[in-house]
């Protein structure tokens, strides 16, 4: 694991964290205890504004007794990574992530991350919110990860942006798009003809479309607009491969350190802020989507066909990642 970048969630600073070394559980409980939040996004982003709203909430139905300190940006950890390593360790008490780099310790989180899986976000929604969402959740505490899981934020739904028009899996042929660091995604790529390009960070995509390194990339609204990509990959295919939720966790060992009835009150909290990070979420895609249709660009919408087509692409993977879960895969694909 990388080095946790601030002393104050190091191992000599856990006192720091928890109130006196000398103190012990009982007395713990009845004190004040700051615990860290960490996030790697900036300030203003939806799940940064959330995080603030979970620590706002637990400070005032705890009367105080649990104060949780968001720390954005990547101030507490490099990446999303580091910061789950830190949880299991018990050096920091929350972080927001993907559930993607969740899935390395609890592999049945896999279930809910393939390709063409939801076919919209209510049904996304309808599958977090319901038994095998939840389920989930109680999955990630019960998988002796010593991770909790307590809620999920939106990440909104990514979709490829090309220098050329996409209506079908035959224009795809060729075509090189950069993708996250993640093997699934690359074979994606191959199984719609393309080749997934890796090893270019979020900030370099606009650079390597123009110089012809690659074709295009994909993402969501937010991140299409904000890195200006729009400005050289004219052609957003609404095709929506993926939607990968965000998960708010927490370190069971620092959860344990707690009273109970905190605890409850803090995993509560949690599920409250999930309404509250969704519509900030819808706020930033639309404005993003709205900034992107006034310059112009051409937003492609699959026709219910090509759609199929795209899904039906995806068969290898489901088979090479998704082969043990396909009792929970065919009850998302059931659910409403």
């Amino acid at each position: 694991m990388k080095k946790i970048i601030t002393a104050s969630i190091a191992a000599a600073a856990l006192c720091t964290l928890f109130g006196s070394c000398n103190r012990d559980k009982a007395s713990v409980t009845k004190h004040p205890v700051t615990l860290r939040l960490s996030e790697v996004h900036a300030r203003g982003y939806p799940t940064t504004l959330a995080d603030e709203e979970f620590a706002r909430l637990v400070e005032e139905r705890t009367e105080g007794r649990v104060k949780i300190e968001v720390r954005s940006g990547g101030a507490l950890a490099e990446n999303e990574s580091d910061a789950i390593e830190a949880l299991r360790e018990g050096d920091l008490a929350f972080t927001r992530v993907s559930a993607s780099p969740v899935a390395e310790f609890v592999p049945k989180v896999n279930a809910i991350l393939l390709p063409y899986l939801y076919r919209s976000s209510d049904h996304m929604w309808n599958v977090l919110n319901g038994p095998i969402g939840q389920g989930m959740l109680d999955d990630i505490e019960r998988s002796g990860s010593g991770l909790v899981g307590l809620c999920y934020y939106d990440g909104g739904a990514r979709n490829f942006y090309i220098n050329r028009a996409v209506r079908s899996v035959s224009d795809m042929a060729g075509l090189k798009i950069r993708v996250q660091n993640n093997q699934m995604m690359v074979d994606m790529c191959s199984a719609l003809g393309a080749r997934g390009v890796t090893g270019i960070g979020v900030g370099a995509v606009r650079r390597a479309i123009e110089d012809g390194t690659i074709d295009g990339a994909e993402n969501n609204w937010p991140t299409y607009q904000s890195g200006g990509d729009y400005l050289v990959a004219p052609f957003y295919v609404l095709d929506q491969h993926t939607r990968v939720p965000e998960v708010l966790i927490a370190s069971k060992k620092v959860l344990d350190r707690l009273d109970s009835a905190d605890v409850a009150i803090i995993k509560q909290c949690a599920k409250e802020t999930q309404v509250f990070e969704i519509k900030k979420w819808k706020e930033r895609e639309f404005s993003s989507e709205q900034i992107v249709r006034a310059n112009g660009n051409t937003i492609v919408e699959l026709s219910s066909t090509a759609f199929a087509e795209f899904q039906a692409a995806m068969q290898p993977l489901y088979e090479k990642y998704g082969k043990q879960y396909t009792d929970i895969i065919r009850q998302i694909q059931n659910t409403n």
